[in-house]
């Protein structure tokens, strides 16, 4: 039992970010609007776009996590969004509310004593709730160092 209670914090403590790096509320806070559509030589993507990617595909793994009815999202369209800069000047602060409130889900659903972190998946093929936190985990800190180095490249970060 106290294993089982420390593997969950270990868990949460890596989706939340922080230890070892930046953590999300650091690397988006105080952005500056006029930045946020800006593509920085020899990047990618955008701020913005890095974002929203961080939402769907942290939305998408919950989803995949917890809905019996999932339905695979389309690679990499509803993935990546289109344009370059958010569609209006509130989109940025709503796109931060929704990750963080969805990452507030699958911290829960981690640290639920009722949820199986070993059980597959049941319309999964092997995945588990474990593996699937994890992975969030993994991607969150991999584009959250992106969007430090975005931060850096645009002359925001301190």
């Amino acid at each position: 039992m106290a294993e089982d209670k420390a593997l969950r914090e270990h868990v949460v403590k890596l989706l939340n970010g922080g230890e070892a790096h930046a953590d999300f509320a650091t690397a988006v806070a105080d952005f500056p609007g006029e930045l946020r559509g800006k593509t920085p030589k020899w990047a990618e993507h955008s701020p913005w776009q890095l974002l929203e990617h961080l939402r769907l595909a942290l939305e998408d793994l919950v989803d995949f996590s917890i809905n019996p009815h999932y339905k695979s999202l389309e690679w990499p369209k509803d993935y990546w969004p289109e344009e370059a800069a958010p569609p209006d000047p509130k989109a940025w602060d709503r796109s931060v509310h929704a990750y963080c409130q969805t990452l507030e889900a699958m911290c829960k659903l981690v640290e639920d004593p009722k949820t199986d972190l070993f059980a597959k998946i049941p319309h999964g093929d092997g995945q588990t709730i474990l593996r699937e936190a994890l992975v969030a985990a993994d991607h969150n800190s991999y584009h959250l160092g992106q969007m430090v180095l975005l931060r850096r490249l645009l002359g925001a970060w301190k």
